[in-house]
C-alpha cells in the first residue's frame, strides 16, 4: 500500500527516479505525511531539525523524498533543496487559519523560484479531522491557486494521521508523472 502501490502503478519505466521536495511551515504534518506513505509508526513525531530523506524503490522505480523543516529559521534553506525537483509536495495545516497568508506567501515564494518553473504541485489540506479545519475548496481559493497558469497543481483534503486522503493525492502524483513523461 502506499508508495508501493503508486510504484507498481508506473512500472512500465525502467530506472525511472523522482526527486520530491515536502515542504510547508512547521507542525503542518510534513513528517507524519511521509511516514504514513512509508508505513511507518505515526504516534510519536519530532519537529524535524534539518531534513529527512526516504527513499523507496519498486519495480525499477525510486522515489526519493526530501523532508524539510519548517521554522521559520530552516525555511530560508528551502531554495538549495529545489534544484532538479520532479513535484513539489506542500503540506498546510487547515485548522491553522491564523498561519493561512503566511503559508499562502512561502508556498507563493516557491513556485516562482526558477527550479520549480512547470513542477507540479500536489497540496495536502492536512487535519481534516479536525473540527476547525478549512475545507479545501476554501484554502484553493485564499491561496489563489486558480492564478497557477505554469504548472498542473491539485489540492487534497487529508489527514495523515489516519491516511484518509493521502492515497488519492499519491495517485494524483502518479497519473500526473507518468503523463509528464509520455
Amino acid at each position: 500500500q502506499g508508495l508501493f502501490s503508486i510504484l507498481q502503478k508506473l512500472k512500465g519505466t525502467p530506472e525511472q527516479e523522482l526527486r520530491i521536495v515536502l515542504l510547508g511551515l512547521d507542525n503542518a504534518g510534513k513528517t507524519t505525511l511521509l511516514k504514513k506513505l512509508a508505513s511507518e509508526d505515526v504516534s510519536t513525531i519530532t519537529p524535524t531539525q534539518g531534513f529527512n530523506i526516504k527513499s523507496v524503490a519498486a519495480n525499477g522505480m525510486k522515489l526519493n523524498v526530501w523532508d524539510i523543516g519548517g521554522q521559520r529559521k530552516i525555511r530560508t534553506f528551502w531554495k538549495k533543496y529545489l534544484e532538479n525537483t520532479d513535484l513539489l509536495i506542500y503540506v498546510i495545516d487547515s485548522a491553522d487559519k491564523k498561519r493561512f497568508e503566511e503559508t499562502g506567501q512561502e508556498l507563493s515564494d516557491l513556485t516562482e523560484d526558477d527550479n520549480l518553473k512547470a513542477v507540479p504541485v500536489l497540496i495536502f489540506a492536512n487535519k481534516q479531522d479536525l473540527v476547525t479545519a478549512a475545507p479545501a475548496s476554501e484554502i484553493a481559493e485564499g491561496l489563489n491557486l486558480h492564478t497557477y497558469r505554469d504548472r498542473e497543481w491539485q489540492i487534497q483534503a487529508c489527514d495523515a494521521l489516519s491516511g484518509e486522503g493521502v492515497q488519492d493525492g499519491m495517485n494524483w502524483i502518479c497519473n500526473t508523472i507518468v503523463n509528464k513523461k509520455k
